[in-house]
């Protein structure tokens, strides 16, 4: 396995980019701890899959190195960075049986019968795979023959990382619950590095103990999934993450106190006066009150477990995520947001 560093990385796919614009990544610094689990999330378009091909070696960046353990192998192939990737379409050989799919990789290397014999049926086991090793993977459904793909990447002990890109867009919704548990186990039990790009939080939240946040080709905040969802450095972060997504209300600062249509809001930090200020609360840290910011509550949505409330206040819609129980109903109303979860943001 191998510390990735990522530095002063940027990449154009323009023969001669003039300005930012240009660049599907900005500058990218990043540097990814040997045997950690890491996603890069964020909306289509941002640059994942762009980041994710550098690192594979199938691109060659505009600008900076990409490191395994210090050594520089930004302009070296694929072949020779000993790398697994895993994509979003099962990458297999449907005239083949599931055992011979997975020992493909060993014996393309020279690796001994009884070695491969051994390790295959590890991983058979890992990815219940073990009862269908003499079937060809023709006849397997979906899930199935993905996990013969991930089962391929696993294989060989010997690679400095496993790359995931996007390997659940295939998979029915009730299946993919279970192959995410089961890859995040794998990387318990296997330990090694592993990078998981996918545009759904749900993914990256449960796979990965580092996410990288993207947008627009840029890095906008590396954090656990606590980190991400109470204390997110951005306010993309903020309304990505979460569903709903972080209120933004634009307000007013004096002497670094932020007030929302003539109200003073208490918050987590104070304003520095160096931006446009705005007020970001999560849905989850919004209740309803006797007294606190003037509202009208104009719809109510039942979702069992909670009610989303929707409200106009200070001109602006504001969502509160209450209890199912809660006893709330259309009209006037007052909005309380929790002082230490409501944050400034310039």
């Amino acid at each position: 396995m191998a510390r990735i560093t990522l530095r002063d990385l940027r990449h154009s796919y323009t023969p001669h980019p003039r300005g930012p614009e240009d660049y599907a990544l900005k500058t990218i610094d990043l540097e990814w701890q040997n045997g950690g689990a890491y996603a890069l999330l964020g909306p289509s378009g941002c640059g994942k899959t762009t980041l994710l091909n550098i690192i594979s070696g199938l691109i060659v960046p505009s600008e900076g190195q990409v490191l395994f353990d210090d050594r520089d192998v930004t302009r070296l192939a694929p072949t020779e960075r000993n790398i697994a990737q895993v994509f979003q379409f099962p990458v297999i050989y449907d005239t083949m049986t599931v055992y011979d799919n997975l020992a493909f990789p060993l014996r393309n290397r020279g690796v001994p019968a009884p070695a491969v014999d051994a390790r295959v049926r590890a991983i058979a086991d890992l990815l219940e795979l073990g009862p269908m090793l003499s079937r060809r993977a023709s006849g397997l459904s979906p899930d199935n023959k993905q996990k013969i793909s991930m089962g391929r990447g696993l294989v060989r002990e010997d690679v400095n990382v496993i790359m995931f890109d996007e390997p659940l867009t295939v998979i029915d919704p009730h299946l993919k619950w279970k192959l995410r548990s089961k890859l995040k186990e794998l990387h318990l039990r296997v330990g090694a590095t592993m990078i998981y790009v996918t545009h759904d939080q749900t993914e990256a939240l449960t796979f990965a103990d580092q996410v990288v946040v993207m947008q627009e080709g840029e890095v906008v905040q590396v954090g656990t999934p606590v980190d991400l969802f109470e204390r997110p450095a951005h306010t993309f972060v903020g309304h990505f993450i979460g569903s709903p997504g972080m209120n933004i209300l634009p307000c007013e600062t004096r002497d670094g106190t932020a007030f929302l249509a003539g109200h003073p809001i208490a918050t987590a930090n104070r304003a520095t006066g160096r931006g446009r200020p705005e007020l970001g609360v999560r849905p989850e840290f919004v209740s309803l009150g006797s007294a606190g910011i003037p509202a009208e509550v104009i719809r109510i949505a039942d979702v069992g477990r909670h009610r989303v409330v929707e409200a106009l206040a200070a001109g602006a819609r504001v969502n509160a995520l209450l209890p199912g129980d809660a006893l709330v109903a259309t009209g006037p109303a007052h909005l309380v947001f929790a002082p230490e979860q409501t944050r400034i943001y310039e």
